[in-house]
C-alpha cells in the first residue's frame, strides 16, 4: 500500500522488501480475531458454545493471505512501478477474493462486536442494501481508475492508501448483501443474490471497455515506467482491460455457480426427506 515516486529501474521494481503498512494492517487483523476468539468469546457467549468453526477460521486466514499476497512485494510493486495490469489485479483480488473470504470467516457473534451497535447499523444497514451497495461499489471500482487518481495513486502514499481503504470498505458493502455475517442485515435468497451478483458481473464492461478499445495510453505513469516484460503500454492496457472484464466476471460467475449448486443440493434434499416421510406415513399393503 505505499508508494514511491521518482524514475525506478526494473531491478529496483523487483527487489524485495517489505511493505512494513501492509504487515501491520494484516497482522491487526489477525490479532484482533484471535483475541475476540480466546478471550472475549467466552464472556459473551454461552458455556460451551464453540466460537468459530474450522471452516470460518480456514476461510478468515485464506482472506488475510490473499490481501496479504496482492499488497505486498512483489505483485504490489510491479503494479505500482511497471504494468497497470498487476495494479488491475490487486484491485479484482482485494475487491473479488480477499473481501469475500474475510466476511464468510466472521461468525454473527463477532460481526455483532463490530458493527451491531445501533449508531452503527444505523448507517451500515441503507449503504449494504443491494441497490446502494450495487452502485457505491461500481462508482468508486470507476473511480478508482480515473487517470487523474491512478497518478496520485502511484505518486502519493496516503493517496494510495485512502483508495485501498476506500476500495475494501465498498467491496464488504457490495459483498453484504450476499455473505453478510449479521443478521440485522439481512442476506438476500438464492435467487435474489445469483442476480445481484449477475447484475455485477456486467457493469465492469464500461469502463473496461475503454482500456480494451482505447487508441491512446489513458495512464501516463505507466508509458514511462520501466516494464517487466516486452509490452508497450497500449498492451499492458488492453490486457489489464480484459482481467476486469473477464476475470471480474469469471470470479462474479463462480460465486453464482456455488451458490445455484448448494441451493440445488439442498433441494434434492428436502425432496428426499418429504419422499421417505410420505413413505413412512403411508399405509402398508
Amino acid at each position: 500500500m505505499t508508494s514511491t515516486s521518482g524514475s525506478t529501474s526494473i531491478d529496483q521494481v523487483l527487489a524485495w522488501h517489505p511493505h512494513w503498512d501492509v504487515w501491520l494492517v494484516v497482522g491487526f487483523l489477525a490479532f484482533a480475531y484471535w483475541y475476540s476468539i480466546a478471550r472475549i468469546a467466552p464472556h459473551v457467549l454461552p458455556e460451551g458454545t464453540r466460537p468459530v468453526s474450522r471452516r470460518q477460521v480456514t476461510l478468515f486466514v485464506a482472506g488475510l493471505l490473499t490481501l496479504w499476497l496482492v499488497s505486498d512485494w512483489p505483485i504490489h510493486d510491479i503494479g505500482e512501478k511497471s504494468l497497470f495490469t498487476f495494479h488491475m489485479v490487486e484491485h479484482l483480488v482485494i475487491s473479488l477474493v480477499a473481501a469475500p473470504l474475510l466476511l464468510l470467516g466472521i461468525p454473527p457473534w463477532m460481526a455483532r462486536l463490530v458493527a451491531g451497535r445501533p449508531k452503527v447499523l444505523a448507517v451500515l444497514r441503507p449503504l449494504s442494501r443491494p441497490l446502494a451497495a450495487f452502485f457505491f461499489f461500481n462508482l468508486v471500482l470507476a473511480g478508482l481508475h480515473w487517470p487523474t487518481i491512478i497518478r496520485l495513486m502511484v505518486t502519493n502514499e496516503f493517496m494510495h492508501l485512502g483508495v485501498h481503504v476506500a476500495l475494501f470498505a465498498s467491496a464488504i458493502l457490495m459483498w453484504m448483501p450476499v455473505l453478510s455475517p449479521l443478521p440485522e442485515v439481512p442476506r438476500l435468497g438464492r435467487p435474489g443474490a445469483m442476480m445481484y451478483l449477475f447484475a455485477q458481473s456486467l457493469v465492469p464492461t464500461v469502463p473496461a471497455s475503454f482500456l480494451v478499445f482505447g487508441k491512446t495510453p489513458l495512464y501516463d505513469v505507466y508509458v514511462v515506467a520501466p516494464k517487466l516484460w516486452d509490452w508497450d503500454p497500449m498492451m499492458d492496457q488492453a490486457v489489464a482491460g480484459l482481467i476486469m472484464k473477464l476475470g471480474g466476471g469469471f470470479l462474479l460467475w463462480i460465486t453464482i455457480a456455488v451458490i445455484f449448486f448448494r441451493w440445488y443440493g439442498e433441494e434434492r434434499r428436502w425432496d428426499a426427506i418429504e419422499t421417505d416421510l410420505r413413505a413412512e406415513s403411508s399405509p402398508s399393503l
